[in-house]
C-alpha cells in the first residue's frame, strides 16, 4: 500500500469524525423520547420525527454528494472535506449545552439541513482521497482497512457512551468534532490523481472535462461541474458491473437505514433496553465489524476477491435481522450481534467495485454517485419502515409480530445478496480489451493506476 503517511492521517481524520457522528447514537433516542414524549417507553412521534429526518436528509444528499464528489476531482479531497467537517460541529454544539424540549428542536432543524453534507461527505471524499492513493490491485485491502476504522471509531464511540452521562455524550462529541477538523486542516496532504494520457472521462465527452488533466478541472465553470441526470446515468451505465453494483447499493443502504433509525425503537419497545443495553449490542456489533474488515478484507479479499465478500455481507445482514425479529428473549439480540463479524463487508467490498470501473479524475464523483444512491435509500427507508414499525409496536397490530419491521429490513438485504449473485456471474473481460462505457460512439480503455 502506498502514501501510508498521507493514508495515516486520512484515517486518523476518518476516525475522530465518525466518534464524534456515533457517540451520539446511543443517546439520541431516549432524548428524543424525553423531549416529545416524556415519561414514555412507546413513541410514534419520535418514530415518525426520526424517519423524516432521514428523509429529507437524504433527499438533499442525493443531489449534493454528486456534486460534493465531481468538485473534489477539480478542487481536491482536502478542501471540499472542510465543508462537512464544520458543518457537523454546529448541531452536535447544541446539545451540548441544553437538551430540553426547545434545544432539541433546534437541533432537530439544524441536524436535518447539516446532515444532507456531513453524514456522507466525510465518507464520499475519504473514499476518493483513498483511491486516489492506492494502485488498483491494492485497492480492496485499503478500502477494508478504511472500514475497519470507521467501525473502530464505532467500538471506542459505543464504549464511551457507555461510560459516559447523556450531557458529557454531547459534549464530547463537539469537542472531538472540532479536533477532527483542525487535525484535518493541519496535517492532512492534498494529492493530485494520477491520470494517463490514454484515458478519456466517462463524463462530459468532448467538453472542457475530457481536454485537460485532472488539475485543469477547476478552470471549469462551476455550474458546469455540476453533474446533470444524464451524466448520472451515462456513468451508471458506463459497466454491467456499475449498474448491478448500484442497485446492490441501493438495497443495502435501504437495510441499514431502516437499522439505524428503528432497530433501538424495537428494542426498547420489545424489552425496554436503554443506553446501556443499546451499548451492548453495538460493542459486539462493531468489535465483530472491525476485526473483518481490518484482517478479513486485507487478507481474503486479493484471494477470493471482493464479490464473493459482498456476497458473505449481504447475507449475513439478512440472518442477523431475522434473528432480532423473532427474538424471543433479551438474549437473543446479543447472539444476533455477532453477525457484525460479516455484515459490515458488504458496502466497502461495493465501493471497491465502483473504484475500479472508472478513471482516476472520476473516482470523487463515482464515489458521490454511490452515496447519492445511498442518501436516495434513506429517503426511501422511511417511508417504508416508519409506518410499519409505529404500526407493529403499538396495540393496534393487525397481528402479533412486533418484528415484522426488521424482518423486512432483512428481505432488503436478501433481494442484494441475490443482485450480488450477478456481479460474480459477470463474465470477466482482460484488462487490455475491458472498455468502461460508451458515450456518443466513443470509448476509454479500462483506467490503470501508478
Amino acid at each position: 500500500m502506498e502514501n501510508w503517511g498521507n493514508l495515516w492521517h486520512l484515517f486518523v481524520t476518518v476516525f475522530l469524525s465518525n466518534f464524534a457522528a456515533l457517540v451520539t447514537n446511543l443517546a439520541i433516542a431516549d432524548v428524543t423520547m424525553e423531549a416529545v414524549c416524556p415519561g414514555k417507553d412507546e413513541c410514534s412521534l419520535a418514530i415518525y420525527l426520526t424517519g423524516f429526518q432521514q428523509a429529507i436528509a437524504g433527499l438533499g444528499s442525493v443531489v449534493l454528494m454528486p456534486l460534493i464528489g465531481n468538485m473534489s476531482d477539480a478542487y481536491g479531497r482536502k478542501a471540499l472535506l472542510t465543508i462537512p467537517m464544520t458543518l457537523s460541529i454546529i448541531p452536535l454544539g447544541i446539545l451540548a449545552l441544553k437538551r430540553t424540549t426547545n434545544y432539541f428542536y433546534a437541533y432537530y432543524v439544524l441536524k436535518t439541513i447539516t446532515a444532507m453534507v456531513s453524514e456522507g461527505g466525510v465518507l464520499c471524499l475519504a473514499l476518493g482521497y483513498l483511491a486516489d492513493s492506492v494502485s488498483e490491485g491494492k485497492r480492496v485491502s485499503a478500502f477494508g482497512v478504511l472500514a475497519g476504522v470507521v467501525a473502530g471509531a464505532s467500538v471506542c464511540s459505543t464504549f464511551a457512551a457507555r461510560l459516559l452521562s447523556t450531557a458529557q455524550i454531547f459534549q464530547v462529541a463537539a469537542a472531538v468534532s472540532i479536533a477532527a477538523a483542525l487535525y484535518m486542516r493541519i496535517f492532512l496532504k492534498d494529492l493530485t490523481p494520477h491520470t494517463n494520457v490514454l484515458e478519456e472521462p466517462i463524463l462530459k465527452p468532448e467538453t472542457e472535462r475530457d481536454q485537460v488533466g485532472c488539475e485543469s478541472l477547476r478552470e471549469i465553470d462551476f455550474f458546469k461541474q455540476i453533474p446533470s441526470p444524464k451524466d448520472i446515468i451515462h456513468l451508471l451505465k458506463s459497466s454491467t458491473t456499475f449498474s448491478v453494483a448500484a442497485f446492490v447499493a441501493f438495497f443495502n443502504s435501504l437495510a441499514e437505514a431502516g437499522v439505524q433509525a428503528f432497530l433501538m425503537y424495537y428494542l426498547k419497545a420489545r424489552f425496554q433496553f436503554k443506553k446501556d443495553q443499546y451499548a451492548d449490542i453495538w460493542l459486539i456489533t462493531y468489535i465483530g465489524a472491525t476485526m473483518s474488515n481490518m484482517l478479513f478484507m486485507p487478507i481474503l479479499g486479493p484471494l477470493i476477491g471482493e464479490e464473493t465478500l459482498l456476497s458473505v455481507g449481504l447475507f449475513a445482514g439478512f440472518l442477523n435481522m431475522l434473528l432480532y425479529s423473532i427474538a424471543w428473549s433479551s438474549w437473543v439480540p446479543y447472539v444476533s450481534a455477532c453477525l457484525g463479524v460479516f455484515l459490515f463487508l458488504a458496502s466497502p467490498s461495493i465501493r471497491c467495485i465502483v473504484s475500479k470501473q472508472v478513471g482516476p479524475c472520476e473516482q470523487g464523483i463515482a464515489q458521490g454517485c454511490l452515496l447519492g444512491i445511498a442518501s436516495f435509500a434513506n429517503v426511501i427507508s422511511p417511508l417504508i419502515y416508519s409506518p410499519l414499525s409505529a404500526l407493529f409496536l403499538s396495540e393496534g397490530a393487525p397481528f402479533n409480530f412486533p418484528g415484522f419491521s426488521i424482518m423486512c429490513i432483512g428481505l432488503a438485504w436478501l433481494i442484494g445478496f441475490i443482485l450480488s449473485i450477478v456481479i460474480k456471474i459477470i463474465p470477466l473481460i482482460p484488462k487490455d480489451e475491458e472498455v468502461h462505457g460508451s458515450l456518443n460512439g466513443k470509448t476509454r480503455p479500462a483506467p490503470t493506476l501508478v
